[in-house]
């Protein structure tokens, strides 16, 4: 049998790369279009700015869209959100992407499950939806810190949205990670991204005029090649435009439409005109009333923007949840921290429910189709159950030896530099400080946002925003003073995001003089945290139990799990899990009254349900078919 062998035939060497050279000088020859797969050749130059229309490629487009966030819908959702969204006449998903979810931890990323950012924009794609991306890093969007991660605040001279070093450091790290899963769904190389944000709404921030150029070089840097923009209200867009970068606005009343005409005409020349964000409705806070905005005003208001030659971003056409301890909050004049509930009165419901906007924009955009929309699909089925009665019980104070050691500190150590999770900090949840005092007296410091002060097991009040000082009663001996502070959650608009650590801030004082020697528990709540809880660590339910305290029932569902919403009736403050998922807050205060829980989280069988009262528990826990988001409406 002949070897063929290169060292034995030096001719067929010279032969090869006689082959080579040769094959190089024709393909030098060809025109290399022609071996670009005939499904790319006709994307070629993308969505742009052509005088006062956008174009996609060649055929001028209107961009009728609509936002809904992945991270705040159940996965097995998401599907449901998008062909209704296909079905109400919309051609274009939008949705930010939080960063503080996608990196809990330096350098450790998550892009499973609820968080599979590639799996919803493959998804919009096949159901028909262009994609319009806004990355961050900042993205506002009522959510914990504007998306930012609370690890970036261990850095006490941290100037996040700005070109410091150690912002921007993070940022690039995490953009080389996300980029590379975003460039490849981009059109032009074969996916549905037809346009990218740059930040988000920084003419209002304008901290620092490098940032945006630093921003939009980030992106390019790291192949975004479709359309960039920029979005702003009234109040940031005269300071949130960028060379060579379009600019758009958020809006909601008619009144504002005026600034399309003048103000980006002044300073981009003759450009297509979007409204990014059309807000549909609005969010709540805590104690607020909920807000709605009547389906005429919203079907008139969206008329005139595309009567103005306008494309426009339904924000939101579906809210969602804000599950766990994701909300945000505004801090103007006062702290008001936003609800569970995303449901925005949006054009679908929480829950992914039609509404009366719903069938009205449906109507009118219908009429710009040149064929039948796609059926709505049927609703999701909506179940009550019965009652959960909590048959265990367990106070905090005797979980406290579940939790393993308590860190020992001479002062108060804030959430977001606690020595834990891997040095990143504590970012969602409560934390625990101990200490001994031998004295009464005036208790003073500063807890952020609401801390609530313990004399051994009794709460004698609170220290938050309002109140930096409490009475401590008269005590014998040696005593335990405890304060439970909850993360409300992070500021996530305006000046003052880099104040944003949470926990007991500075020096604590007794009768003014600086208390040491800190026990410092981590309660954050995650699902680790439960796992130490197994059953034979509970006690049977006392007839007055001692708060705060955990509570254990079973949700019985039938052999087809169905969404529910959760009633708190008799509850006070607190938080519910359910097999492991953490819903979200309840608080009597309002406005909203009940939490929903996604059928697709629930199992055939006993449920677990775990929740944490604070102050005092009802009997039982209700469910009901219909939600209640509040008992005072403020009409927008």
């Amino acid at each position: 049998m002949t070897t063929w062998s290169l060292r034995r035939r030096p001719s067929r060497t010279l032969g090869l790369l006689l082959l080579v050279i040769l094959s190089f000088l024709v393909l030098r020859r060809l025109d290399w279009s022609t071996l670009i797969p005939p499904w790319l050749r006709h994307r070629q130059l993308g969505l742009q700015a052509k005088g006062q229309n956008f174009m996609l490629e060649d055929s001028t487009f209107w961009i009728f869209g609509g936002s809904i966030h992945y991270f705040r819908v159940p996965k097995e959702y998401w599907r449901d959100r998008l062909l209704k969204m296909r079905a109400c006449g919309l051609n274009t998903l939008t949705t930010y992407v939080p960063w503080n979810l996608h990196e809990p931890e330096r350098g450790k990323f998550n892009f499973s499950g609820n968080l599979d950012l590639e799996a919803f924009i493959l998804m919009a794609a096949e159901i028909g939806l262009w994609v319009i991306l806004r990355p961050g890093p900042y993205i506002c969007s009522e959510i914990d810190l504007g998306g930012l991660p609370s690890w970036l605040l261990q850095d006490p001279s941290m100037k996040l949205r700005t070109t410091y070093k150690g912002f921007t450091e993070a940022v690039d790290l995490y953009f080389d990670h996300l980029m590379s899963r975003v460039v490849p769904l981009q059109y032009k190389h074969g996916g549905p991204i037809i346009a990218v944000q740059v930040e988000n709404e920084y003419g209002s921030y304008n901290k620092d005029p490098a940032y945006m150029p630093y921003i939009k070089k980030a992106l390019e840097n790291r192949g975004i090649i479709e359309l960039l923009f920029t979005s702003d209200n009234k109040d940031g867009l005269m300071k949130g435009v960028v060379q060579g970068v379009l600019a758009t606005i958020n809006l909601q009343s008619q009144n504002e439409l005026q600034l399309l005409t003048t103000f980006l005409l002044s300073v981009q020349g003759i450009q297509p005109k979007m409204v990014t964000e059309y807000w549909t409705g609005w969010f709540d806070s805590w104690g607020g009333p909920h807000n709605i905005l009547d389906s005429s005003e919203v079907l008139e208001t969206v008329s005139a923007i595309i009567d103005a030659g306008s494309s426009i971003n339904l924000y939101m056409f579906h809210g969602g949840t804000n599950f766990g301890f994701i909300n945000g909050a505004m801090h103007f004049h006062e702290y008001k921290s936003d609800v569970t509930s995303y449901d925005y009165d949006a054009v679908l419901t929480e829950a992914g429910d039609y509404t009366a906007k719903y069938s009205k924009l449906r109507d009118f955009f219908g009429s710009f189709s040149g064929a039948p929309l796609p059926s709505p699909p049927e609703l999701l089925p909506k179940m009550s159950y019965e009652p959960v009665m909590p048959s265990f019980y367990l106070s905090l104070w005797d979980a406290l030896k579940y939790m393993g050691e308590p860190i020992k500190s001479e002062n108060p150590i804030n959430m977001e530099n606690l020595p834990v999770n891997d040095g990143n900090g504590q970012a969602f949840g409560y934390i625990l400080y101990e200490t001994t005092i031998t004295t009464s007296g005036i208790l003073s410091g500063v807890a952020y946002d609401r801390g609530q002060v313990f004399v051994n097991t009794v709460s004698i009040g609170f220290l938050d925003y309002k109140t930096t000082k409490i009475t401590i009663p008269l005590i014998q001996g040696y005593t335990v003073l405890r304060i439970l502070v909850e993360n409300r959650g992070r500021v996530n608009y305006g000046n003052n995001i880099d104040d944003q650590r949470k926990g007991l801030i500075g020096t604590l004082y007794l009768n003014n003089s600086p208390l040491k020697n800190f026990r410092i528990y981590s309660l954050d709540m995650k699902k680790n945290f439960f796992q130490r809880l197994d059953i034979n660590k509970w006690d049977t339910l006392p007839q007055t139990p001692t708060y705060p305290a955990f509570f254990l029932g079973g949700l019985s569902v039938g052999l087809s799990p169905s969404d529910t919403f959760l009633k708190m009736e008799g509850w006070e403050k607190g938080v519910v899990f359910i097999n492991g998922q953490n819903l979200g807050r309840y608080w009597n205060i309002g406005p909203q009254e009940t939490l929903y829980l996604p059928g697709v989280w629930l199992n055939k069988g006993i449920n677990q349900v775990i929740i944490f009262e604070e102050m005092t528990a009802g009997p039982v826990v209700q469910s009901t078919d219909t939600p209640h988001l509040g008992r005072n409406q403020y009409v927008h």
